[in-house]
């Protein structure tokens, strides 16, 4: 059984209690590997020019540099950034920075870890399965395309295809462009899989694809023709999502 590599990764913040809670996050999880942590955003590019890294947990607020400044003059190849902020308006999306997160501090550990199973996903890929790599593949990226076991065999689903996927007890019904499929899965393994920023999860029993979104309400959603509620408790996390991919005004 292949064991991917660690995740190589440093935590930037000029606040000494949120750099030491992002730190004990980094060291609990398996896969992280913690390289540094660093009060000034001049002091850990200094240390990146010698010594890359796959991801950056970076806050946006510092003085001197900030973090948006920082990510700016990395130098390539460009680390992962994670982005993190105690202000939930911060303009992210005025910035043409690419950035695989974006954490609202305080930040969860749960919310911690679904960021770095994101930077893992993104940053390796798990392999295809023999019979999968052996037929001739689309010039989609890999990261495009899940591979789903369905009846007996991998059935093949663009991401792009996917409208909405519903929680029904331990498995989840995939709303996609060539019908339903009923899938042996959790929300969180699923989640590990897809593509940074183009999903998010709007109640405990719905993950939407929001390429398909075609408006919001208070309490409900419409995704490709059909009415979807929104749970209280995801309701910030949906905002969040939206503003940081400049959906909301």
């Amino acid at each position: 059984m292949e064991t991917r590599r660690p995740i190589s990764c440093i935590v930037v913040d000029d606040e000494p209690l949120a750099l030491q809670v992002l730190v004990d996050f980094c060291q609990q999880v398996p896969f992280l590997e913690l390289r540094g942590q660093f009060q000034e955003a001049l002091a850990a590019a200094a240390f990146l020019q010698d010594t890359p890294v796959d991801v950056v947990f970076l806050d946006i607020q510092m003085p001197r540099l900030t973090g948006l400044q920082l990510a700016q003059l990395l130098p390539a190849p460009r680390p992962r950034i994670i982005f993190t902020t105690a202000h939930p308006d911060y303009a992210v999306q005025s910035y043409e920075l690419p950035a695989l997160d974006y954490l609202l501090k305080p930040v969860s550990f749960e919310r911690f870890v679904q960021a770095a199973h994101r930077a893992r996903a993104a940053l390796l890929p798990p392999a295809a399965p023999a019979a999968v790599a052996a037929a001739p593949e689309s010039p989609e990226a890999a990261d495009e395309v899940l591979f789903v076991r369905h009846d007996g065999r991998l059935r093949r689903v663009p991401v792009d295809a996917m409208y909405y996927v519903e929680g029904q007890k331990e498995y989840l019904m995939y709303y996609t462009a060539t019908g339903k499929l009923l899938i042996l899965q959790s929300f969180r393994k699923l989640e590990e899989q897809l593509p940074a920023g183009r999903f998010v999860r709007i109640h405990k029993s719905y993950l939407i694809n929001l390429r398909h979104l075609e408006f919001v309400e208070r309490h409900r959603v419409q995704v490709h023709g059909t009415s979807l509620p929104i749970g209280e408790t995801y309701r910030e996390g949906l905002l969040e999502v939206l503003r940081y991919h400049g959906k909301l005004g």
